[in-house]
């Protein structure tokens, strides 16, 4: 509020604004609330300066300016009043020292704003509190006793009257100017500006009620009051209610109403009494008005948080259950229904939740489930569910035990996940895969593995052999005079022969066999576990069937193979083998083709 003003006349604004408001608040008090030794029961000056130091700008002309202010009304104050010279100046001396030494301790912790909606903060305001008023105490006695003597009395009924001055008057202050410079207040609604007022005003008149007589001891109405407040309004309402009531409690003592002032005892009694009263209520109301405040924010950031989680497990198809143990009850989220197809909030019960799943997937289940709660161990399950509108969907759940005292499994706690478009997609991904992989092994004239298939194939085969002593042979052939095919009937029906030719010889096969075309009208059989008489025959078989069923075939030429075959006898690798029976088959064509040939 005084930005826009120059230094000078900032420093004069201040110096104003604490020389005035001082000044009258020490004469009040003075005047209207005296104890004993000529004290007043709460010194509301230290608190009305220590809220102007926490809320003017950090600057040493502002900060002087109050403090020469505060000394200047102190000392015209205690004087008006009648105080000797000499202990006007100590006593100005000593509330100028509390103020420096709250403020150094409060910004040595807290050097940014100081908020009275956190616990932590209102500890910290009122330790620099109660280390400002021992050290004013202090500096106070010790002048005094050099001056004119003073007792324990005298320091005890100085600290606890400053002591509450600062804590009762500095909150509710500093707070009404934060509202009004963040217009919080303009923002509230009319209904809640009702409601503050009638709960204010009904602790104004409840304290009234319980100090205007003394013949019943109401005391407590006024916490109950406070407490109220602090409730409904906040730190607010708990400081704004404390300070109705300690005005009100220390009018009333002061002018001898009310049931403290009733006690048969000294007047400085009854002060120390009424402070303890005060001090009591302040120490209950502020830290549960903090408290109430931390409450309610966690209460906001827990519902953000729900909110938030239920919009992820809609977005992730997500939901989660719980299942009470003890009870036997199950619990689950919205989108945990709508998983199973069930409107959120439908009666289920934990045997439904496992009836849900299919037959076989529903026994997998509930033994992980019992293995997980003997053992304590998370699991993972995925499965298939019925759903209520009888469609089947995949889905998985992650969870962990929740274990009481003694480690006793009390409760299961997990997540539910629709991965049925997951499942599929990997199935059709997998399908597709295997397609490629199909294309990528086969011959795409004859329907046969390739040459890169059938040679990896080869290589596995011979691995075995080798480590394992399994047998093996291989058989190579191509188709006689090929070339003669193609230029006397083309080279489309040449493609005919071949595919006639791989499929004749693939049927006459054993299961465990492969056959291959590796190039042309090349082929290689594999001939697993066979041994050099039994590859023979099934060469031989080979070889018959692809001349006999050319031969039958409408529309083909005439087509017949020769064909090498070597079994393996150590080979280091395919192609010592596929060598060997290259020759042979080179053997069975010089000697008139149409025959098969052993390597050697």
């Amino acid at each position: 509020m005084t930005q826009s003003l120059s230094p000078r006349v900032e420093a004069v604004f201040w110096f104003l604004l604490t020389a005035t408001g001082y000044f009258l608040l020490a004469s009040l008090s003075l005047h209207a609330t005296k104890g004993a030794d000529n004290m007043a029961a709460v010194w509301p000056a230290s608190g009305y300066v220590l809220a102007l130091l926490l809320l003017m700008p950090a600057y040493p002309r502002a900060r002087v300016s109050a403090f020469a202010g505060m000394i200047l009304s102190s000392l015209a104050a205690n004087i008006w009043s009648g105080v000797p010279l000499a202990s006007c100046f100590a006593y100005s001396f000593a509330n100028g020292c509390e103020a420096a030494v709250a403020l150094w301790l409060i910004r040595r912790r807290e050097p940014g704003e100081l908020s009275f909606m956190a616990p932590r903060s209102v500890a910290l305001f009122c330790a620099a509190a109660l280390g400002a008023s021992v050290v004013s105490a202090a500096i106070v006695w010790a002048l005094v006793a050099m001056l004119a003597g003073a007792s324990v009395d005298f320091f005890l009924s100085w600290l606890t009257t400053v002591l509450l001055g600062m804590l009762i008057v500095t909150p509710p202050i500093v707070m009404l100017a934060r509202m009004l410079g963040t217009n919080a207040m303009g923002r509230a609604s009319a209904a809640m500006k009702v409601e503050a007022a009638a709960i204010l005003t009904g602790a104004g008149l409840v304290t009234i009620a319980a100090f205007t007589q003394a013949h019943f001891p109401l005391t407590f109405l006024p916490c109950i009051a406070v407490v109220a407040a602090a409730y409904r309004l906040g730190p607010f309402g708990a400081a704004a209610g404390m300070l109705i009531v300690t005005i009100i409690t220390s009018l009333m003592t002061g002018q001898g109403y009310g049931p403290i002032a009733a006690i048969e005892e000294a007047p400085k009694v009854k002060v120390l009494f009424l402070q303890f009263y005060l001090l009591s209520l302040l120490f209950t109301t502020l830290p549960l008005a903090a408290l109430l405040i931390v409450r309610q924010r966690l209460a906001k950031r827990l519902e953000q948080s729900n909110r938030w989680l239920l919009q992820a497990e809609a977005a992730a198809l997500v939901g989660h259950w719980r299942v009470d143990l003890i009870g036997w009850t199950i619990h689950w989220s919205d989108q945990a229904y709508r998983v199973h197809g069930l409107v959120p909030g439908s009666p289920v019960d934990v045997n439904y939740s496992v009836k849900q799943y299919v037959a076989e997937d529903g026994a997998a289940v509930r033994k992980i489930l019992e293995v997980a709660v003997s053992t304590g161990e998370p699991f993972e399950f995925q499965g298939r569910i019925r759903r209520a509108d009888g469609e089947i969907r995949h889905v998985k759940s992650h969870g962990s035990i929740e274990t009481g005292r003694g480690g006793q499994a009390i409760a299961i706690f997990g997540t539910v996940q629709d991965v049925t478009e997951t499942v599929e997609n990997a199935r059709i991904l997998e399908a597709a895969r295997s397609a490629a992989e199909r294309v990528a092994n086969t011959d795409m004239l004859t329907g046969l593995p390739n040459r890169r298939h059938t040679l990896a194939f080869l290589e596995k085969a011979l691995a075995g052999a080798r480590d394992h002593g399994a047998p093996l042979a291989v058989a190579v052939f191509d188709i006689d005079h090929f070339k003669r095919i193609n230029d006397a009937h083309g080279h489309a029906m040449g493609d005919r022969v071949i595919h006639r030719v791989g499929q004749r010889a693939k049927a006459a096969l054993r299961d465990e066999d492969m056959l291959g075309r590796i190039g042309g009208e090349e082929f290689v059989c594999i001939l697993q576990r066979s041994s050099a008489q039994a590859a023979e025959m099934v060469a031989e078989r080979v070889r018959k069937a692809v001349e006999t069923g050319t031969a039958a075939e409408e529309g083909l030429p005439q087509a017949t193979v020769s064909i090498g075959l070597a079994v393996f006898d150590g080979e280091l690798d395919i192609e010592e083998l596929l060598h060997r029976a290259d020759q042979a088959l080179y053997a069975a064509k010089r000697e008139g083709r149409n025959r098969l040939r052993m390597a050697a």
